[in-house]
């Protein structure tokens, strides 16, 4: 496995765009310069956290706790974006900020580092929502994404008990623009499908992250993932993919995704099934696993045909 370089100094960079006349936050981190790297990352939240505690979170005595330190120490320049409605990004339309807007958003992103950076491809990851929200990217901009990583992804929504009970409150989510955001929440994203997958203190640190940036968030993506799946269609996803799905996750049925996975019409895909993982698989106890996996996926060559 990979380790990013000793003792080399990471940067955080704060950057801001427009959708519009919406203003966007991203966030960048790189070691050394951001010219010259192997590779531009970018990072997609999901529904119920902004981008920085999700892919920037410090946890001391965790070693490579920040996903974006790791792969910027591995020679990456890596990127998040809030979404428009969470955390340092607008959220003052009266709209219910749903995966089409944050698709939107991730245009608009990748368009400003594209102009800020001269890079024309990116690695992208997205987790939960924020896979659906890259998957919905790569479907309309295929030529700016060099390998697409879903994480915790959904496709119909079949064989998924999280949904299912979330459904429950699809007239709730329905009859409001944002849902609360308290530290309750935040536990029963670990505590919902297998206990134990997660240290207590990352999850308070992660509670901690999210609820300093928001005390409510959109219910966009939960009433799409509630009552509107399909949102995207995995035959016009014509980038190299990974599935990766963790053991225990409540979010991803697993018959769903072999579904989904069969239709991908690019050869280069991968199905990864990450043992010991529930959700919010960066948060877990093996969340260097969940690294390697993906760096080994963005590191992989590039097939050759001959003849």
């Amino acid at each position: 496995m990979d380790l990013p370089q000793a003792n080399v100094k990471i940067t955080g960079q704060e950057h801001w765009t427009k959708k519009g006349d919406i203003k966007l936050f991203l966030w960048e981190k790189f070691a050394g310069t951001p010219a010259g790297k192997k590779g531009t990352v970018l990072f997609v939240h999901g529904s119920s956290m902004a981008s920085q505690p999700t892919f920037d979170l410090q946890v001391p005595g965790r070693p490579h706790s920040s996903a974006m330190d790791y792969f910027a120490g591995l020679g990456y320049d890596t990127w998040c974006v809030d979404m428009e409605g969470y955390g340092r990004s607008d959220k003052h339309r009266d709209i219910s900020y749903d995966i089409a807007n944050g698709a939107d958003d991730l245009a608009a992103a990748s368009e400003y580092i594209m102009q800020t950076r001269g890079v024309s491809r990116f690695l992208v990851y997205g987790i939960s929502s924020g896979a659906l929200r890259a998957a919905l990217f790569a479907q309309r901009h295929p030529g700016r994404v060099q390998r697409l990583a879903l994480d915790a992804f959904v496709w119909t929504g079949k064989g998924s008990p999280t949904l299912e009970e979330r459904t429950k409150k699809l007239a709730q989510w329905r009859s409001m623009r944002r849902r609360p955001m308290d530290r309750a929440f935040v536990h029963s994203i670990f505590n919902r499908d297998h206990p134990g997958c997660a240290e207590e203190k990352v999850v308070e640190a992660f509670a901690d992250a999210i609820l300093a940036l928001d005390d409510s968030v959109p219910t966009g993506t939960y009433i799409d993932m509630c009552s509107k799946l399909p949102v995207v269609d995995p035959e016009k996803i014509t980038v190299p993919t990974l599935i990766m799905r963790g053991e225990f996750d409540g979010i991803a049925g697993f018959d769903d995704l072999q579904a989904f996975f069969k239709r991908l019409p690019n050869a280069d895909k991968q199905f990864s099934v990450m043992a010991g993982i529930s959700h919010a698989s960066f948060q877990q106890i093996n969340y260097m696993m969940v690294y390697h996996i993906l760096s080994s996926f963005f590191t992989q060559p590039e097939p050759i045909y001959r003849g």
